[in-house]
């Protein structure tokens, strides 16, 4: 086999592979609820990302302060290939008074957190 010949398959099999890994994308967050009970909120959290398995998935969502604290996080503990999109709750988030708005901001395992986060207006 010629040089050029091999040089040639691996080129197309590392763009092969690159390519399946840049397919699944970022996370996308699709929708957010949010609700308050007795000073405590509780959001749940829609997301879309084309999970590939246990190298590839959503694998974290938090909620943000609009100045960047971290209020909490929800850990995925597994991906969701096969549940598109999905949606996870979290609760016991004290909040104060004066925050109207949080950000919210996913991650997944390969391109870390999505440039495009998702504010949610706090209806008191």
């Amino acid at each position: 086999m010629s040089r050029c010949l091999i040089s040639c398959i691996y080129a197309s099999l590392v763009s092969v592979f690159l390519a399946g890994t840049a397919l699944a994308g970022e996370v996308k967050i699709e929708a957010v609820d949010a609700i308050e009970n007795d000073g405590l909120w509780r959001f749940s959290v829609t997301l879309r990302h084309e999970d590939e398995g246990w190298d590839h998935y959503a694998d974290l969502w938090q909620v943000l302060t609009p100045d960047g604290d971290i209020l909490g996080e929800r850990v995925l503990a597994h991906p969701h290939v096969n549940e598109q999109p999905f949606t996870r709750s979290l609760g016991g988030f004290r909040i104060p008074d004066d925050i109207s708005k949080v950000i919210i901001r996913a991650r997944d395992t390969v391109h870390g957190f999505a440039e495009e986060t998702f504010e949610v207006t706090l209806t008191r």
